[in-house]
């Protein structure tokens, strides 16, 4: 089995697309840089050594070491004094804090995601599109929650969730099967939908019914069900949706006892 895009190291996913964009006349490739070390940072790559910096950035070491050394400074990056590794520091958390209290969509989906939380007393969560992936923004834990893995910022694959096929429901068929085309299709558990053929049946479904269910289809154990929340023009911004777990709730049950709610707290936000 192939590693899926969400398993790659960022740095490595940022450094091929900024490369791609190196012949923009407008691109300050020196912040590309810094970004991509930053984004080197994560849970396979907690802390690091300068070589290593350099090694997972596709940076020669004196790079590594100017940009390491600027956002040490900066108050981006920590470094141990004895084992001279780097780290993330809490000041990294400034620009998600910004955007979270920032995003019209944040702020206006806020009250209906709360009165969600309480009436199921499920976990709920408010996604946004980011490419060919969702983002989490914003997530209501319940006492029921079954994966701790997934926090604000976590990324999946839109085809194999229920908030991804939700707001693929609701583009033109052509944008939604192109983003299809883009994805790295791969089977993460027996239960993913992932043929082409089978996903873009799933993504028309999910544009007759007006929500979105996956099963196991990312996590074991995982039932999901969302709706998409849609702008102004029409065009989904986001997605609301209800997790629960497998054994708690048969497939059905999930249909039955929450499509509603998703669907009447989706086009609530969307009204706002």
């Amino acid at each position: 089995m192939s590693m899926s895009e969400t398993e790659k190291p960022a740095a490595a996913k940022a450094g091929a697309a900024m490369r791609e964009k190196s012949a923009d006349p407008l691109m300050v490739m020196s912040v590309e840089k810094a970004f991509r070390v930053l984004s080197a940072f994560d849970r396979q790559h907690q802390t690091m050594s300068l070589s290593q910096v350099a090694s997972v950035t596709e940076m020669d070491l004196s790079s590594a070491q100017r940009f390491t050394h600027t956002l040490t400074r900066l108050g981006f990056l920590k470094k141990d004094r004895e084992t001279k590794r780097f780290e993330l520091s809490s000041k990294t958390l400034d620009l998600g804090y910004h955007f979270l209290r920032g995003n019209r969509l944040v702020d206006k989906a806020m009250p209906y995601l709360m009165h969600l939380s309480k009436e199921t007393e499920e976990t709920v969560n408010l996604t946004m599109p980011e490419g060919t992936e969702i983002i989490f923004v914003s997530r209501f834990l319940s006492r029921h929650v079954l994966n701790t893995d997934v926090i604000v910022g976590t990324r999946m694959p839109a085809y194999c969730t229920a908030p991804g096929i939700a707001m693929l429901s609701r583009m033109p068929e052509a944008e939604a099967t192109a983003i299809i085309d883009r994805s790295e299709l791969t089977a993460h558990t027996p239960s993913t939908t992932w043929k082409r053929a089978d996903l873009l049946a799933k993504i028309r479904q999910a544009a007759k019914q007006g929500y979105a269910t996956a099963f196991e289809e990312f996590y074991h154990g995982d039932a999901s069900i969302a709706a998409a929340i849609l702008d102004h023009r029409g065009r989904p911004e986001g997605a609301v949706n209800v997790a629960v777990s497998c054994s708690r709730y048969g497939r059905d049950e999930v249909v039955s006892r929450f499509s509603s709610l998703v669907i009447a707290a989706a086009h609530a936000i969307s009204r706002v």
